[in-house]
């Protein structure tokens, strides 16, 4: 009796190699909603105990439930099999199967089945595709992982949800490997049961390198005239940007700097010394290289609005040029003239020029917030922009994470759309799944004002990493939006991040200090709403319209009053 216990573990581990590619042991399986599946356990137990008769029990567990798993039209027992005609998204749990001779039971390990949802635009959907790196000019084989244990089936292979020609077989067969053959290849597998038609498909991300470094031309990015909007008496930091290629390839040899024999490097004793230098830094996007030369106007002059200021890259092509010329900008939320003059006529009472002084630095967030208030100044009115800001932060499952995912997507909704009238783009809240998730980031930000980065010692993530360097290169790069830093909690390691970061003014970070901050009318949201979009605020909105209510009933109450 006990060497019969202890055969069937034994057997199992024995079949494992011959059966784990019909029957996969893993540990967690994705499958698509509406589509075949099956789980199973290795053959070769049963046949190797054929002097005894075994049966097989499935159960399914969820949410702590364990239950026994009853044979319907669509959840089939078909021998060692568990078939799925189709997959559906309560098909989410952990299974187990016990075999048993009567006497003694077997119990496999647990398969946990994630079943996701189908994508509406795209044939496959991004969290359901294996990826193949493979090098240029080999050959190469791809095989159809959705072909199930019954071989009467039809195939059909798609590369970018285009048909791929006309095979039908199991595999495609690359005898070299190019470039152009790189995409994501489907294979859609239609099975037959009971008289209906069902599908089944396996996509692969197959990534074709050059072993040999890729010929680019580099360029300016944006070559020929760039306004650029300023104050006088204001700094301003002209931005120079060249692509450089890609990171497995080598560093090219290029010549860039400003037009001015009088520049000097930006150290920082030549800053405090002259009124204007240039200073150059590299950077990556993604797989991409970029180098920038910076040229730094201490402050603007009314003669530098008259002035070109020429960006020069020399390679071994022809050399390019970029042009960049000032002008003057919109007046800020509270002009300055306000401030000079409460000052010229506080001279001649006692002390009051000090305390405006001390107040307008104290208080200057206030001020310019009150002075919107007023106002009712909106900014956002044909912009074209759908979003005030696109929140970006960490999305991965950590468990410390909590209370961060709470605070973005709890506490900053409630208080800047609830309260104050804006409107956020939370990927995780507002778009649907299924999409293709880089281009889905890229839109949303181009759809928004502003880029709210929520850092914490949690944030660095494959999703969040690329949202801040997109953040960043359109800021610093195409200056097509501002990022608004909120540090959630003390970052212990700013190895990790982006350099470019560094070049944000510090101005911009707001600093989240949890219950201290938590009221509305704390200093995190005032500073927060003075870097958001100037939009008048959901109370202004209310009184205004309490007020054209109430004229409006006056009025009609007048012209009752005068039998009108």
């Amino acid at each position: 009796m006990a060497f019969e216990s202890l055969i069937i573990p034994f057997l199992m581990f024995l079949s494992k190699a011959t059966t784990e590619e019909l029957c996969p042991l893993r540990r967690s399986i994705d499958v698509l909603e509406g589509e075949y599946f099956f789980l199973c356990f290795p053959g070769s137990i049963r046949d190797n105990l054929r002097s005894k008769t075994y049966t097989v029990t499935w159960f399914k567990e969820n949410e702590g439930k364990i239950n026994l798993i009853q044979e319907t039209h669509r959840l089939v027992l078909n021998g060692r099999f568990l078939e799925f005609w189709p997959a559906e998204l309560s098909d989410l749990g952990n299974y187990t199967y016990i075999l048993s001779n009567g006497t003694y039971n077997v119990t496999s390990q647990k398969w946990s089945l994630n079943v996701l949802k189908r994508s509406k635009d795209s044939c496959f959907n991004t969290n359901h595709l294996s990826r193949q790196v493979k090098a240029a000019g080999r050959s190469y084989t791809l095989k159809c992982n959705a072909v199930p244990h019954n071989k009467n089936v039809t195939i059909t292979w798609y590369k970018n949800c285009n048909i791929y020609n006309s095979t039908k077989e199991e595999e495609l067969h690359f005898p070299s490997l190019t470039i152009e053959d790189s995409g994501n290849y489907t294979c859609d597998v239609s099975i037959s049961h009971a008289g209906k038609a069902f599908n089944a498909t396996s996509t692969i991300e197959l990534m074709v390198k050059d072993d040999a470094a890729e010929v680019v031309k580099l360029e300016i990015i944006e070559p020929g005239e760039i306004y650029v909007e300023t104050q006088i008496g204001k700094e301003v930091i002209l931005n120079c940007t060249v692509f450089l290629g890609y990171s497995n390839a080598a560093k090219p040899t290029y010549l860039l700097h400003w037009i001015d024999n009088s520049l000097n490097s930006c150290s920082e004793n030549t800053k405090k010394e002259q009124s204007i230098c240039e200073k150059e830094y590299n950077f990556d996007s993604g797989n991409k290289k970029y180098a920038s030369k910076l040229l730094w106007i201490k402050t603007v002059k009314e003669e530098d609005l008259n002035c070109n200021y020429t960006c020069l890259l020399k390679t071994t092509n022809k050399p390019q040029l970029k042009i960049f010329k000032l002008k003057k900008g919109n007046p800020p939320d509270l002009h300055p003239h306000v401030f000079t003059t409460g000052i010229i006529m506080a001279v001649f009472f006692t002390l009051v020029p000090v305390l405006l002084v001390v107040l307008s630095v104290i208080f200057r967030v206030d001020l310019v917030l009150f002075y919107r208030d007023i106002t009712g100044k909106d900014d956002t009115i044909g912009d074209g922009k759908e979003y005030d800001a696109f929140v970006s932060y960490l999305k991965d499952s950590i468990s410390t994470n909590v209370e961060e995912r709470k605070f973005a997507l709890e506490i900053l909704p409630r208080t800047l759309e609830d309260h104050f009238g804006y409107k956020l783009c939370i990927f995780e809240r507002d778009v649907s799944p299924g999409g293709a998730v880089v281009d889905d980031v890229q839109s949303f930000i181009d759809k928004s004002r502003r880029l709210i980065i929520i850092l914490s010692r949690n944030y660095i993530s494959d999703r969040a990493m690329y949202e801040l360097e997109t953040g960043l290169h359109k800021a610093l790069v195409e200056r097509k939006i501002k990022i608004i830093l909120i540090e959630y909690m003390l970052i212990s390691d700013y190895n990790v991040l982006p350099k470019s970061l560094e070049l944000l003014p510090s101005r911009r970070v707001v600093k989240w200090k949890e219950d201290k901050s938590l009221p509305s009318n704390s200093r995190f949201w005032k500073n927060l709403r003075y870097l958001m979009p100037v939009k008048a605020s959901k109370s202004n909105i209310r009184s205004h319209n309490n007020s054209e209510s109430y004229l409006r009933r006056r009025n009609s109450s007048d012209n009752c009053v005068l039998g009108v």
